[in-house]
C-alpha cells in the first residue's frame, strides 16, 4: 500500500496536489488466495481494494436465473453470456433444475416491495459467505444485518444447487473477465480516491482499521449501487455497464463516508447540542435513520455538501484566451462570469435538492467549505469549528427564513447502515418530537400486533413513561425489556436507565450494581460505555436538582418500584435505534 507521505497535515501545496494527481495510490486487486476462505467482511486486508467474490457470483447466478432481468440491455455482454452457460448445464441435470426451481420458489416468497430491497437482501447476505465450497456465515447469525436474517435458510439449498450445477467451472471459466474488469476500473477509482483525499487535504490513515472496498459483480443492475457500512468496513457492489464503466460518484459518495465518518463519530457525543436540527426535519423523507442518529445526519449534509462543491457541473469550462487583444477583455471577462454563474446555478440547484430531502444543514456547509477551500487546514483540522462551533439559534433561524417545503418522496441514499423503517421508527420519531402518549400508542399497538421486536416495544414505553413521570411504570419496562431482549445495546441501556433512577431516589448501591451490569453486555458503543463508566463515578443528578436523599426506607427504586413520582423526570433518553453504523437494534 502506498502511504501518501509527501502530503501534509497542515498543508498542501498546488504543486504536490497536481503532481499527486499522476502518482495513483496503491489500490489492491482480488486475488484467490487472499478470498480463499474469508467473507468480504473478515478481518484484516488492504486498506483500499478493488475486488471479485465467487460467493457473490454464485448469489448473482441464481437470481438471474430466477426471473432478475433488472439492468439486462445495459449491462455487459458478460452477463448473458454466464447465463446462457448456466441454461445449459442446466438443461443437462434434472437435479440441478428441480434445486433452481426450490431456490426461485424461496426467492419469491421473500419479496419486497421493490426489486432494489429483493436484491440488497442477498448481497447484504453475500458480504457475509465464505467462498464455496463452504459458503458459510462468517459470523454468528445474529450479528447479520437484519435484511440479510430474512433470506439466511437459502443457505442450504444455495449450497447444493452450487455443487450440482458446478458453478465453480462456470466461475473458473469466467475468471479472467472478471478480473479484466477489475483492472479497467483500478485508474478509475483510483483517481477518484486521489483527487478526493486532495480536496480534504487528507492522506491515507494507513493505521486505521477501516477498510474500502469496491467489489465488481458484472451480474447485477448496473443502475443500482449497493454500499453497506459494517464495523469499519465501507463495501461498495457495483456493476459495469456495456462500456465498461460503474457509477463513480456513488462509489465517491461512500469513500467520502469512508474519510468522514470516523472524524464525526469519534465525537459523537459533542454534537448534543445540533440535536434541534432533527427536530426540525421530522416531516421530511427521511429514513428513520436520519431523523433519529444525529451523528448521521451531520455526516450526509456534510457528505452532500462536499459532492455540491466538487461535482461535475456539465457546463462548458470557458478559459479566457491567452494573448487575447485588450479590446476583448471586456467580452471574456463577461463569458467567464457567465460560466461561473451557470457552474453556481447547477451546484445551488444540487444543494437545494438535499435541502427538500431534509438535509437542512447542506447549505450551512457548502458555505463552510468555501473558506475551507482557501485555508491550509485539513478537513481533520477544520471540523471541529466547522461542525462544533457551528452558532445553532443563527442556523436555525436561517433555515426557517428559508421556507424550505420538504419533498414528498424521498430520494436514494447511496450507504445503508440501518434496516428500513417500520412502525417502532415511528413510534421513536414521536418520541423526538415530545409526544410520549403518541409513541405510546404506536409501541403497545405493536405488541398487541405480536412484533417481532417485542423489546423495543417494551424499551419505547419505558422511555415515553419516562417523560411523563410514570416512573413504576418506567421501572417495570425496562425490566420487561431486559427479560425479552437478546440485543445488547437495548438490555445495556435498560440497565442504565434503571440506575439513573436509582441515583435520583438516592439508592446509590443499588445504581452502581446496574451500572455495572451495562458494562457486562458489551454493547461496544462509545456512548454506552461513557454513560455507564460515568455513572459508576458519580451518582446520576437531574439538572438543576438539589442532590438526592438517601432514599428513606432504603427501598432500591428500580428493584422494587418507587412510589415517589418525579414529575417531568427526564433522563436524556437515546432511542433504540442510536446504535452506530454497523449495528440494529
Amino acid at each position: 500500500m502506498l502511504r501518501l507521505d509527501c502530503f501534509r497535515r497542515s498543508s498542501l501545496s498546488i504543486v504536490t496536489a497536481i503532481a499527486l494527481l499522476f502518482a495513483l495510490p496503491a489500490i489492491a486487486q482480488s486475488n484467490d488466495t487472499s478470498q480463499a476462505t474469508q467473507s468480504l467482511v473478515a478481518e484484516g486486508g488492504p486498506q483500499i481494494s478493488l475486488e471479485t467474490s465467487e460467493a457473490m457470483f454464485d448469489i448473482g447466478v441464481v437470481l438471474n436465473a430466477c426471473g432478475y432481468n433488472d439492468g439486462l440491455s445495459v449491462s455487459q455482454p458478460l452477463r448473458m453470456q454466464i447465463r446462457e452457460q448456466v441454461a445449459q448445464d442446466l438443461a443437462g441435470s434434472t437435479q440441478a433444475t428441480a434445486l433452481r426451481d426450490k431456490l426461485c420458489a424461496f426467492i419469491d416468497r421473500h419479496q419486497f416491495g421493490n426489486s432494489a430491497q429483493n436484491l440488497a437482501q442477498y448481497i447484504s447476505l453475500g458480504l457475509f459467505l465464505t467462498p464455496p465450497p463452504d459458503l458459510r456465515l462468517s459470523v454468528p447469525m445474529h450479528e447479520l444485518p437484519p435484511d440479510a436474517m430474512g433470506v439466511e435458510e437459502i443457505l442450504p439449498l444455495l449450497k447444493e444447487f452450487v455443487k450440482t450445477a458446478e458453478l465453480h467451472v462456470i466461475w473458473v471459466n469466467n475468471r479472467l473477465a472478471y478480473d479484466k474488469d477489475v483492472s479497467e476500473l483500478h485508474g478509475p477509482v483510483s483517481q477518484m480516491t486521489l483527487r478526493t483525499d486532495i480536496y480534504l487535504k487528507e492522506p491515507l490513515n494507513n493505521y486505521s482499521s477501516s477498510r474500502f472496498e469496491v467489489v465488481v459483480e458484472p451480474l447485477f443492475d448496473p443502475n443500482d449501487t449497493n454500499a453497506r457500512i459494517y464495523d469499519g468496513r465501507y463495501i461498495v457492489v457495483v456493476s459495469p455497464t456495456k462500456t465498461g464503466k460503474i457509477n463513480l460518484n456513488d462509489v465517491r459518495d461512500a469513500y467520502l463516508h469512508f474519510e468522514i465518518d470516523p472524524l464525526l463519530y469519534a465525537r459523537a457525543s459533542a454534537m448534543d447540542h445540533l440535536r434541534p436540527f432533527l427536530n426540525m426535519v421530522q416531516d421530511a423523507p427521511l429514513s428513520f435513520h436520519f431523523k433519529n442518529d444525529l451523528t448521521a445526519f451531520i455526516v450526509e449534509c456534510l457528505v452532500k455538501a462536499i459532492e455540491a462543491r466538487t461535482m461535475d457541473t456539465g457546463v462548458p469550462v470557458y478559459i479566457i484566451p491567452r494573448n487575447a487583444p485588450r479590446s476583448q477583455d471586456a467580452v471574456d471577462f463577461r463569458k467567464r462570469k457567465a460560466y461561473l454563474r451557470k457552474v453556481a446555478a447547477v451546484r445551488q440547484e444540487f444543494v437545494n435538492h438535499a435541502l427538500e430531502q431534509g438535509f437542512i444543514l447542506t447549505e450551512y456547509f457548502y458555505r463552510q467549505l468555501i473558506g475551507f477551500e482557501h485555508s491550509p487546514s485539513s478537513l481533520s483540522q477544520s471540523i471541529g469549528p466547522m461542525v462544533y462551533g457551528m452558532d445553532v439559534p443563527s442556523e436555525i433561524g436561517k433555515i426557517r427564513s428559508m421556507h424550505i417545503q420538504f419533498a414528498a418522496a424521498p430520494s436514494n441514499v447511496v450507504v445503508q447502515s440501518l434496516p428500513a423503517p417500520d412502525a417502532l421508527d415511528n413510534a421513536e420519531s414521536e418520541l423526538i418530537k415530545g409526544n410520549p402518549d403518541g409513541a405510546s400508542a404506536i409501541a403497545e399497538k405493536a405488541l398487541s400486533d405480536h412484533t417481532a421486536h417485542p423489546d423495543r416495544a417494551e424499551y419505547i414505553l419505558a422511555r415515553a413513561d419516562l417523560l411523563k413521570g410514570k416512573i413504576p411504570d418506567a421501572i417495570a419496562a425496562f425490566h420487561k425489556t431486559i427479560e425479552l431482549s437478546k440485543n445488547p445495546r437495548l438490555e445495556a441501556w435498560s440497565h442504565i436507565y434503571l440506575g439513573r433512577i436509582d441515583d435520583v431516589y438516592g439508592h446509590r448501591p443499588e445504581a452502581i450494581a446496574q451500572y455495572k451490569e451495562a458494562l457486562l453486555f458489551q454493547d461496544g458503543q462509545p456512548d454506552t460505555i461513557q454513560a455507564a463508566q460515568s455513572g459508576l463515578k458519580a451518582p446520576y443528578r437531574l439538572p438543576g436538582e438539589a442532590p438526592a436523599g438517601n432514599g428513606g426506607n432504603g427501598q432500591s427504586g428500580s428493584g422494587q418500584g418507587s412510589s415517589k413520582p418525579a414529575p417531568g423526570l427526564n433522563l436524556k433518553v437515546p432511542s433504540s435505534g442510536a446504535a452506530q453504523t454497523g449495528s440494529s437494534d
